[in-house]
């Protein structure tokens, strides 16, 4: 029997970002499509998405809007190798 290898993650259509406040506190794992991302933007995109995010929770939860301090990607999450044994 042939002995199974563990393929590379596939490309889920959104990357994660992290997000520092400008009151020093953080947002971690923030998701965003691929699609809004990319050309001469770069990553400008992400900040206004997370922006408009942050809009509608501080709206529904009564708290005052944070502004963005700094936003970037995640990092990869590592992938547990499978060993030969």
């Amino acid at each position: 029997m042939a002995k199974r290898t563990k393929s590379k993650p596939q490309e889920r259509g959104s990357v994660l970002f992290d997000v520092v406040y400008e009151d020093d506190s953080r947002a971690s794992n923030r998701r965003v499509p691929m699609q809004i991302l990319g050309g001469l933007d770069g990553d400008e995109p992400a900040r206004d998405l997370i922006a408009e995010q942050d809009r509608v929770i501080a709206e529904k939860s009564g708290r005052p809007l944070r502004t963005i301090k700094s936003l970037t990607r995640s990092p990869p999450r590592e992938t547990n190798s499978v060993s030969d044994d």
